[in-house]
């Protein structure tokens, strides 16, 4: 690829909970851009940190484990709808002979089969066009800290590989899953995320770091202020 070259990657964080009220049920959102030359760097890990005290390992999502290996070979459909935990979507750079083009991939937050006492979050990313793939990140659900290690997706012989550009998620929502009531099946959305009842100095802090195929690095921080109080 002629003049193509990779720059020193930036990158910026957006957070947001929704709603934004002390106590009660949220969903948490969170937001990655990332800019580099002409062509982005390809990622190869993501640490995201979190307050500890928004208890998303405790969240009462992820009822249920769907299978990395069956979720990898047929996609989220054949996950349990309790194994749900949220969706997103993942923007990337896709070299094809002189120029680059984007393509969007659907994301969804599943639970995984749990490990040493924690919860296993699965990121599943599906590409249909140009690039036809599938990728499962899992990762523990530790408390205050998401730890991801990024699969190389190559484009097509020659070329460099796909490179991640923008990725948005969010944790809870409008989920709907499943009990059992007198032997009945009956549905029913999960509380979720609860906001703690106070507000620490200076909001909720989100933080985030990237690793890049060229061996670079770049941060980025943000807050959700405290809600006005009433």
């Amino acid at each position: 690829m002629p003049g193509m070259a990779w720059g020193a990657e930036r990158a910026t964080l957006s957070a947001a909970l929704t709603p934004e009220k002390l106590g009660a049920s949220t969903a948490v959102s969170f937001g990655i851009q990332i800019a580099g030359g002409q062509v982005s760097a390809p990622l190869t890990a993501i640490d995201l940190r979190f307050p500890v005290d928004l208890g998303i390992a405790t969240s009462g999502l992820g009822l249920a484990a769907c299978l990395p290996a069956e979720l990898q070979a047929h996609g989220p459909a054949v996950c349990p709808a309790n194994s749900r935990m949220g969706s997103g979507s993942a923007l990337v750079e896709v070299p094809l002979g002189p120029g680059v083009v984007t393509e969007t991939a659907p994301i969804a937050l599943l639970a995984g089969p749990a490990q040493h006492g924690y919860l296993t979050l699965l990121v599943c990313a599906t590409g249909e066009s140009p690039i036809a793939a599938r990728i499962v990140l899992p990762t523990l659900l530790l408390p205050g800290d998401l730890h991801f290690s990024v699969p190389l997706i190559p484009s097509v012989p020659g070329a460099q590989d796909v490179a991640l550009v923008r990725l948005r998620a969010t944790l809870g929502g409008r989920l709907t899953y499943y009990e059992r009531v007198h032997g009945r099946r009956v549905a029913y959305h999960p509380n979720g995320i609860v906001l703690p009842r106070r507000c620490p100095r200076g909001g909720f802090r989100f933080a985030a770091t990237f690793d890049f195929l060229d061996r670079g690095q770049a941060s980025a921080r943000t807050a959700v202020p405290c809600p006005a109080s009433r």
